[in-house]
This record gives C-alpha cells, sequence and structure tokens, in this order.
C-alpha cells in the first residue's frame, strides 16, 4: 500500500546482523578500554607474556566447549525443536544441555586446574628459560580456567536468546565480560594482589573470571522474561541432546584441530630468540595485541553477520527451502566481502597509526607499537577469510553436516604448520601472523568450494564479481588513505596527536572514497545492504504521512 517493498528473510539477517554489530561495537571498545589499560600497565614484558598464555588456554578451550562448537551445534537443534514442539519440549532440552555444561566442562576445567603445569609446559615450556616466569603462568592459568565453565553458560543462553530472535541483549554480553575484568582486575590487582605479595597481574586474571560471570548474569534476565528457569535434568537417550552431541562430537574435533595451530603459534612465538641467541620477551605479546586489533571487523563483521544468519539458516534448512538457504548464504557472504575487505587493507594500511595512538606510552616502547603493527598487518591479510568462514561453518552445521568442516580444519593445520616453521625463522612473529592468514583463506576457499557443490551453487560468479568490484574500491580506499596519513606525518611526525588527527582525516574520507566507489561500480551488495537497512525508515515515513 505505502509503496515499500516486505521485508525478505535476508534483509531481515541484515538487521539483526546490524543489532549484533552495534552491541559488537560498544563491547569491542570496552574490551580496547581494557586492552589499553594492560599495554600501559605491563606492556610487553616478563609478566604481560604469563598472562597471555594463561589467558589463551582456558581461551582456546571455549573455542570447543562454548562459542565455537556448543554455540553451533545447539542453535540448529533448539530451533528446530522450538518450531517443530514448542516451547515445553525446547526448555527441557535447555535444561538438559545446561545441566550437561555444568558436568562435563566443570569437570574439564577442575581437571585442568590440576594439571596447568603440564599444559604450560606444552604451550611455552621455554618459559622455564626465565627466572619465575613459568610459575607465574601456571598460577595466572589456574585463575582464570573457570571462565571456561561460565562462559559455555553464557554461550548456551545466546543461543536460546538468538533462536527467538533477540540479538541485541547477548551481543552485548561480552561488554559485561570486558567491564568486570577491568574494574575487578585493576581493584584486585592493586588493592588486594599486593597484600599478598603479588603482583597486579594476578588481579586482571581474578578480573577474568568475574567478567566472564558477568557475561552470563546478564543474559538471565532476559531468558527469565521468555518463560525459561533451570532444572537440572539429566537424559542422555534425549532426542535433541543426541542430535547436539553428535554435531558437536566432529565440531570439537574441528575446532581442536584448529586450535592446534594456536598451539604451534605459541610454541614457536615463545621460543624466538634475538641475534644474541637469548629468548625475547615480546612476541607472544605482540602477535595478542595484534589479533586483538582484528577482532574487531571481525566480530564487528564475520561473527555478527554469522550469527544473524544461523537461525535463519538453520529455519530453512529444517522447512527444506535449499533455494532461500542458498540465497541467504550467497548474500551473507556478500555482506561479509562488502565490510571486511575495505576493514583488511585500512588495518593495513593505518595499523602503526592506530595501534601507537591506543597503546603506545607506559611500558609500551615505539618499538612495540612497530612490531604490533607489523603482526597486525600480516593477520589483515586473512581477515577475509576468517570472517567468512564464521558464517559457512555454521551453513554446514544447519545442514547438519559437521564431518565436513572437521576435515577441512585437520586440512588447515598441515597448511599453517608448513608455512608457519618456514617463516618464523626468516620473519619472526610476523612469520606467524602470515602462516595464520594463509590457513584462513584456505579453510574459506576450500568451504566454499565444498558447499556450493553441496547446494548446487551459490551465486559463485555474482561473489567474484561483487568480490573484483569491492577490490577496486579498496584500492581506491587505500591509496587516498596512504596519501592522507603521509601528507600529515611529513608535517606533524608521529606524536600522539599528529597519530590521532591523521586518522580523524583518513578514515572518514576512506570510508567516503570506499562507499562512492562502490556505487559507481554498482556493488549489488552496497545496495541490498542500504534496501534492507532504509525499509523501515520508510515505511515508518509513510505512515506517518
Amino acid at each position: 500500500m505505502n509503496g515499500v517493498p516486505p521485508a525478505t528473510p535476508h534483509d531481515e539477517v541484515v538487521r539483526s546482523a546490524g543489532v549484533v554489530s552495534g552491541a559488537v561495537l560498544i563491547s569491542r571498545f570496552t574490551g580496547l578500554a581494557r586492552e589499553i589499560a594492560m599495554a600501559r600497565l605491563f606492556g610487553a614484558g616478563v609478566a604481560k607474556d604469563a598472562y597471555e598464555i594463561g589467558f589463551r588456554l582456558p581461551n582456546l578451550t571455549r573455542d570447543l566447549f562454548a562459542e565455537g562448537a556448543l554455540s553451533a551445534a545447539f542453535v540448529p537443534v533448539f530451533t528446530k525443536v522450538l518450531a517443530a514442539k514448542g516451547r515445553r519440549d525446547a526448555q527441557h532440552l535447555a535444561n538438559l544441555v545446561a545441566t550437561a555444561i555444568l558436568l562435563v566442562v566443570g569437570g574439564f576445567c577442575l581437571i585442568s586446574m590440576v594439571i596447568s603445569p603440564l599444559l604450560v609446559t606444552l604451550f611455552a615450556g621455554q618459559f622455564r628459560n626465565v627466572p619465575g616466569k613459568f610459575e607465574m603462568t601456571v598460577d595466572l592459568t589456574r585463575a582464570m580456567f573457570p571462565m571456561l565453565l561460565l562462559v559455555a553458560l553464557a554461550a548456551q543462553a545466546m543461543g536460546m536468546l538468538n533462536a527467538h530472535g533477540r540479538f541485541g541483549v547477548p551481543a552485548l554480553a561480552s561488554t559485561w565480560f570486558n567491564i568486570g575484568s577491568l574494574l575487578v582486575g585493576l581493584g584486585a590487582g592493586y588493592w588486594v594482589a599486593p597484600q599478598f605479595g603479588l603482583d597486579p597481574i594476578y588481579g586482571m586474571a581474578w578480573g577474568v573470571t568475574a567478567g566472564a560471570a558477568l557475561q552470563f548474569l546478564w543474559q538471565a534476565p532476559s531468558l527469565v522474561r521468555l518463560g525459561y528457569g533451570f532444572r537440572p535434568s539429566l537424559d542422555w537417550r534425549n532426542e535433541g541432546l543426541r542430535d547436539i552431541l553428535a554435531l558437536m562430537g566432529p565440531a570439537v574435533i574441528g575446532s581442536a584441530a584448529l586450535q592446534i595451530n594456536v598451539l604451534i603459534s605459541t610454541h614457536l612465538a615463545a621460543g624466538i630468540r634475538d641475534a644474541s641467541g637469548q629468548v625475547m620477551d615480546g612476541p607472544v605479546s605482540w602477535l595478542g595485541y595484534a589479533y586483538r586489533f582484528l577482532q574487531l571487523p571481525m566480530g564487528l563483521f564475520g561473527v555478527a553477520i554469522g550469527s544473524a544468519t544461523l537461525p535463519a539458516l538453520s529455519r530453512a534448512a529444517g522447512a527444506g527451502e535449499l533455494v532461500e538457504f542458498r540465497g541467504l548464504l550467497s548474500r551473507s557472504l556478500g555482506m561479509v566481502l562488502l565490510l571486511t575487505v575495505p576493514s583488511a587493507v585500512g588495518l593495513w594500511v593505518l595499523g602503526e597509526p592506530i595501534v601507537g595512538l591506543i597503546y603506545e606510552g607506559g611500558r609500551f616502547t615505539p618499538h612495540d607499537t612497530a612490531q604490533t603493527a607489523s603482526a597486525l598487518a600480516a593477520y589483515a591479510a586473512g581477515l577475509v577469510g576468517y570472517s567468512a568462514v564464521k558464517v559457512l561453518t555454521p551453513g554446514f552445521y544447519a545442514l547438519g553436516d559437521a564431518r565436513t568442516p572437521m576435515y577441512i580444519s585437520f586440512a588447515s593445520i598441515g597448511v599453517y604448520g608448513a608455512f608457519a616453521f618456514a617463516l618464523t625463522e626468516p620473519l619472526g612473529h610476523v612469520g606467524l601472523a602470515v602462516a595464520t592468514s594463509i590457513s584462513a583463506t584456505f579453510s574459506f576457499a576450500v568451504k566454499t568450494w565444498r558447499m556450493r557443490s553441496v547446494l548446487g551453487g551459490i551465486d559463485g560468479r555474482g561473489l567474484a564479481s561483487s568480490l573484483l568490484r569491492i577490490c577496486a574500491a579498496a584500492a581506491a580506499m587505500a591509496l587516498v588513505c596512504w596519501a592522507a596519513d603521509s601528507a600529515i606525518q611529513d608535517r606533524a611526525g608521529t606524536t600522539r596527536l599528529a597519530r590521532a588527527l591523521s586518522l580523524l582525516v583518513s578514515i572518514p574520507l576512506g570510508v567516503a572514497v570506499f562507499g562512492g566507489a562502490c556505487h559507481l561500480l554498482r556493488v549489488r551488495e552496497l545496495r541490498d545492504t542500504m534496501r534492507a537497512v532504509g525499509a523501515p525508515l520508510r515505511r515508518r515515513f509513510s505512515r506517518g504521512r
């Protein structure tokens, strides 16, 4: 009646992804505040290296039991049960899964805390060469491992809310993780830890566990308002639970395969030596700081689009609507390309002023800035692959296929290992980042090829055409950003004010150039995204008249 076309499933995905992206942006800013505090207070020395390993161990396993395999397996099955059998059966399934998490993941956490010395030896045995560094890493690992159980429960809550079309609250949950870990960490680090003769870094470790608790508790009221409550229940014969476990088995193995890459990376980074042959302090931290920068666009675009797409893909697969499934997946991948290609180019061109402006100061030196920016540029090369996999992998799970991602993950180990060992000696920690990007791109390419075979096509020609146009627009953006940054540095140097001015000029200018170029090149993803976002505004305007 008002001339505005009705919303399509893709439009709903775009708007849901927008909600998630907005929440993720807030989360990333609070996370950035946390990282700035860590950088200024601890730099890239012994304590920060120990903290990085201590955090990385439970953080890796959370991909196995929480935000990786569990989420990908739980959401399709829960969505199917909710649609086919109703709220009561969905509630029962949720209770079964929560009880299993408490038993299995809780037990895993306890065992891991006991064997932490073995785990640290496996990841960073070279730390024994620095007095006190190994022991500190073990203590910090034990302090942070309970995070895994809490994040697993938070991941289940997120899946339940997403299945009901609630995206904002769960996407904001990680914001509370950052706030809790920072505030509790600073308080415990500078008021409690000294009372026991401990380094302030211990307080930051305690803050991580407190933040994970807040991440779960933030979502609990929304579940209660939807009518969900928890009652311990265990029935391993339940069909829904068996379906989740059947999907999780290969998913856990596939995630474990990916973590082997991280194990190799951490082991090699912890053993990098300087020109005199001494083990260096810094490579582990430089890679950690750089990767966290990469998580901003990956979370804003890859994770957000993947989270918004998965329930819609699950419904389409459950109804046997493969044409709709194929269209949703293709357009979601196109959105990933539109948003991540310019992001990757921007991080490559403007990485050093970004890192320097945000981190440099206190114990974080200009040398740390240069080394972190180099790693960031190498990681950025794989941003498209990292993000696209966040959409493709859940797509396989929605189709009930968890084996294909598992096999491809195992293949990626060989790709990563070959490049990591070949590039570490000539390139140092940057070689490890390059190897990670190559592995991610390989995984993206193979999963795309396999999904295309399964579905009989995913509009590959259209995606290839869009990619070429987006790359051309990103090249124009890169040239403009580089010219603006170079001009400002030539006149004002690399002071904090100069870097801030460079980014204030370069980023908006780059966005404008990229958007204009995409419009001139008729990039369809830009048109579709603008239509999906603008349709609700047009409908409201029409009603207002």
